[in-house]
């Protein structure tokens, strides 16, 4: 009797030492630190938007909003985003709530967020939320303005403008179409000189002395030049030259002066072309 009485009560020490175990291992795991397994996202739960008290919303400052923070305390937070739109106090709530609108880029086309704050029990921010989470991203700082594009240099073909059209007859005075031709290329040549050095040349025809034609191209590039200067290009930037009848792109033979005239009419003109800034 005596002997049963020992194993029934060893058989139940057993017992209470199996419970006490498990006991204190599901203790263990109940106080394990939050970094040894992954925390759980607060559930978020808005209030409907039809319980606003300020249901049209408001127009935030973007700037406060990206000045919000955790550990804000409620006077502040009240001085930054104002009265939370639900009727939710200052004392004993752990939430406010509001109800943002933002223009799009449009302009007079808007969408509503909601953002909610939760407190702890001392009334310090410990978080916010977005509804919907996309909303969050009216918080990313604005996007840097596309840089201006590179400036274009001038095409590797002159440009080439008729001195018929530029001058009149033996003058290196730029006519009002002569003008209008210059600005017409303006903007373009302008352009050019932030990367390249500008070359305004002359050309008359072979008719007449070498020496006058060549006095005569020197002073319509210089006409040309200054022009362009008055319209902007960089004095630094832009020379002329005038070369008188070399480099011809017609050869003519007419006898008849009139004929012969007209036939060189290519070779009497004024040519501008981009060289590269030297390194």
């Amino acid at each position: 009797m005596n002997q049963h009485r020992i194993a029934r009560a060893g058989r139940i020490a057993v017992s209470l030492g199996l419970i006490l175990a498990a006991g204190l291992l599901a203790a263990c795991r109940s106080h394990a630190p939050a970094g040894e397994g992954p925390a759980e996202a607060p559930a978020v739960a808005f209030p409907e938007v039809s319980k606003a008290s300020l249901k049209e919303g408001t127009y935030p400052d973007i700037a406060d909003l990206r000045r919000f923070a955790p550990g804000m305390s409620k006077r502040q937070l009240y001085s930054l985003l104002g009265t939370p739109h639900f009727n939710e106090g200052m004392w004993g709530v752990r939430e406010w709530n509001y109800l943002f609108n933002f223009r799009t880029a449009q302009g007079a086309e808007y969408f509503t967020c909601q953002f909610q704050v939760r407190f702890d029990n001392k009334g310090i921010a410990q978080a916010g939320y977005w509804k919907p989470e996309s909303c969050a991203a009216v918080l990313d700082p604005p996007r840097p303005p596309p840089p201006p594009p590179a400036p274009a240099p001038l095409p590797e073909q002159p440009l080439r403008l008729a001195a018929d059209a530029l001058f009149g007859f033996d003058s290196a005075v730029l006519s009002a179409e002569g003008q209008q031709a210059v600005q017409g290329i303006l903007a373009q040549v302008r352009e050019a000189s932030k990367v390249q050095s500008i070359q305004v040349v002359g050309y008359t025809d072979r008719i007449g002395a070498a020496s006058y034609n060549q006095q005569l191209s020197q002073r319509r590039a210089e006409a040309v030049r200054a022009a362009l200067v008055q319209g902007g290009v960089p004095p630094g930037s832009i020379s002329a030259e005038g070369r008188g009848a070399a480099e011809p792109i017609v050869q003519c033979a007419q006898r008849n002066r009139r004929e012969l005239i007209a036939c060189l009419a290519p070779n009497r003109r004024v040519q501008i072309v981009g060289v590269a800034h030297p390194r």
